[in-house]
């Protein structure tokens, strides 16, 4: 039965081959199929050495199918047919048959018995070699996109093939973007797989001064070093510096473990395991000959010890002593190791002068970052400082009217969906809808509490509670959205280091228009006139027709309403839930009295101060924000100890108390 079997499988083979044979012949005469059988031999040898001219060929033809060729190869999935030598992609049909299909035009040739097909499987150095040509296909693509999908490949893993690919393609890119990028990928290719030192340091000056982290990325591995140990330290540029053991930068230890690594000096012993081989060897009061009631030094414990490991009772090790002086017969220097000396030194002094402006560029990253959080602070503070400055009333309520305006900037954008549209809209309601609950806060509590300090804040501190808890029941605990329009999104980039979010940058501009407003208010308005009259001198004031309670109210009400919109603001920034006023409160009154109470001017510039403090702190701790926060009170506490009126101190009745 086996023998007959075996007939009818191979009079089946036989059939299918030459009903195939049309095809096969159509096959042969494709222009892909020729450029293959004319490397046919080296590529079904598939050796690394030999096998460059068939890849070379395929990957400079002009030929539409030479990358899906080249893929299917990288894949393993290109088929030699024995008796004619023609290259197929297959299909499997079942265990031991397979369906042909022409490479040419990916139409089904036949089926055919799977002894009959040799399939090529490169190794990966050949795999390498074939993915090298595909890049240069893709870099050639006459899609911007496909090309810059090639370069993205490139960069998220680059390969020594990948630079002679670069460097084929690039001289005739004519897209300027992708030209500067291809340039750009070709130096930092050069610095990792450059030939010779001199190509590899040009490549290297050439980022003099860059910011970008893919520079630094190509650069430290280049200085990378070794600690070493010799006699004399050698002469050599390869030769960084000379290190002494117990320096910072190299711990006696740490030099001393290197020369136990190299067989250079015997192994050391901890005090504690020291201790515990005495203890255990402890016969009739003494070890090793020794008196237990003298081992009460060190070197009398280093001497039982060495006897003991000329006894054989336990390994030889070093003393105290014998580290110092082994130490002292070394010289320990650091070596470059990642490069020659020479494209190391290069790294070296591109990588300085690339940290001197990293530190410039970070320092101005940080001065960004004080700004905008001071533009905040101003925001949540400008109000506080009308209301404290003329009325000289403590507020702990102010941060809840930044949650009411947050929160009326959510309700404005349920009802309309336009982003741009719905900011515009909530700015002026959130104005009047803060405005009249200061006033009418006004009207209810504080002006029955004028004059009694302690009593105002202990109301306002119960009307914030009570707020919070409204802003609970309504809107729930949950943290709602306040989205900005999408002209918003994203940041400003300076470079890899400097940037700053369009947000901050429109906080910052709407502070700068506060600022403009209050002083056109209080300078060119007759309600300003009447506000600065009423804060010199009310019963002066007064006399001249002006009405203190009215100002009163309003000027809680204007401080309140500018509370509003600066939570419109702020809710752009940071979360909004019934919380987020208790986030600034402390900010604000700490900018408020370091500026100086009333003073507008006193308020930027304690918003400055406590912003720059804030960041610098963090800077100097940026692990724990709330330590931070902490350090900066207590400079606030000893700051107002030396200027107990702040930075501008106010004249009349704020300045009495």
């Amino acid at each position: 039965m086996s023998v007959l079997r075996r007939f009818y499988i191979g009079i089946a083979s036989v059939l299918l081959t030459v009903l195939a044979l049309p095809a096969l012949a159509q096959n042969a005469d494709a222009p892909i199929q020729q450029l293959l059988q004319e490397h046919g031999e080296i590529i079904a040898k598939s050796s690394r050495k030999t096998i460059g001219p068939a890849i070379d060929a395929l990957g400079s033809s002009s030929l539409p199918k030479a990358p899906e060729v080249l893929e299917k190869w990288q894949a393993k999935e290109l088929w030699v047919i024995k008796e004619t030598g023609l290259f197929v992609y297959t299909e499997k049909v079942d265990s031991k048959t397979e369906r042909m299909i022409d490479i040419a035009t990916g139409e089904v040739i036949g089926e055919v018995a799977k002894r009959d097909l040799k399939q090529l499987k490169p190794n990966s150095g050949i795999r390498g070699l074939i993915g090298a040509a595909l890049v240069k296909f893709q870099l050639q693509d006459p899609s911007v996109a496909a090309r810059n999908r090639a370069l993205d490949a490139i960069e998220r893993d680059a390969e020594d093939t990948h630079l002679a690919a670069l460097r084929d393609v690039m001289e005739a890119e004519e897209n300027p973007d992708i030209a500067a990028r291809m340039a750009r990928l070709e130096r930092l290719l050069t610095i990792e797989f450059g030939e010779s030192d001199e190509e590899r340091i040009d490549a290297i000056n050439h980022f003099a001064g860059d910011l970008g982290v893919d520079v630094r990325a190509a650069l430290n591995p280049l200085v990378a070093v070794r600690v070493e140990a010799a006699e004399a330290a050698p002469e050599g540029d390869d030769v960084v510096r000379v290190l002494t053991p117990g320096s910072e930068a190299l711990s006696r230890e740490a030099a001393y473990d290197i020369l136990v690594a190299a067989e250079l000096a015997k192994p050391r012993i901890s005090r504690d395991d020291k201790r515990e081989a005495l203890i255990a060897n402890i016969s009739d009061g003494t070890v090793a000959g020794v008196q237990v009631a003298s081992l009460d030094s060190e070197e009398a414990r280093d001497l039982a010890y060495a006897a003991l490991a000329r006894d054989g009772v336990v390994d030889a090790v070093a003393t105290e002593a014998e580290v110092d002086e082994t130490l002292g017969s070394f010289t320990f220097f650091e070596r470059y190791t990642a490069a020659s000396p020479a494209v190391a030194l290069a790294a070296a002094a591109v990588l300085t002068g690339i940290e001197t402006k990293v530190a410039l560029n970070q320092t101005a990253d940080l001065a960004l970052d004080a700004v905008s959080l001071a533009s905040i602070y101003f925001l949540a503070a400008i109000g506080l400082a009308i209301t404290f400055g003329v009325m000289r009333v403590i507020n702990m309520a102010h941060g809840e009217f930044i949650m009411m305006g947050a929160y009326t900037g959510f309700v404005v954008q349920q009802f309309v969906p336009d982003h741009t549209l719905s900011i515009i809209l909530a700015i002026p309601l959130a104005f009047a809808v803060t405005f009249g609950a200061g006033v009418l806060m006004e009207r209810l509590v504080i002006r029955h509490l004028y004059h009694r300090p302690l009593e105002t804040l202990l109301a306002t501190f119960g009307i914030s509670i009570a707020l919070q808890q409204i802003a609970k029941n309504i809107f729930g605990t949950q943290a709602r959205p306040l989205t900005a329009p999408g002209w918003l999104d994203g940041s400003l980039v300076f470079n890899d280091i400097v940037s700053i979010s369009y947000i901050r940058i429109a906080i910052f501009v709407l502070a700068l228009l506060f600022l403009a407003l209050f002083l056109f208010v209080m300078n060119r308005t007759r309600l300003g006139l009447e506000v600065r009259a009423v804060t010199q001198n009310p019963r002066m004031a007064a006399s001249m027709g002006i009405n203190p309670d009215k100002i009163n109210m309003l000027t809680f009400g204007f401080g309140s309403g500018i509370a509003g919109i600066a939570g419109v603001a702020i809710g752009l920034y940071a979360k909004v839930t019934s919380e987020m006023g208790a986030d600034y409160i402390v900010q604000a009154f700490m900018t408020v009295v370091v500026g100086g109470v009333g003073n507008i001017w006193g308020t930027l510039l304690g918003a400055s101060l406590v912003g720059t403090l804030q960041k610098g702190i963090e800077w100097l701790n940026p692990s724990n924000t709330l330590a931070a926060q902490t350090y900066m009170i207590l400079f606030i506490i000893l700051f107002i100890q030396f200027r107990p009126r702040g930075i501008i101190a106010l004249k009349g009745r704020a300045a009495e108390a």
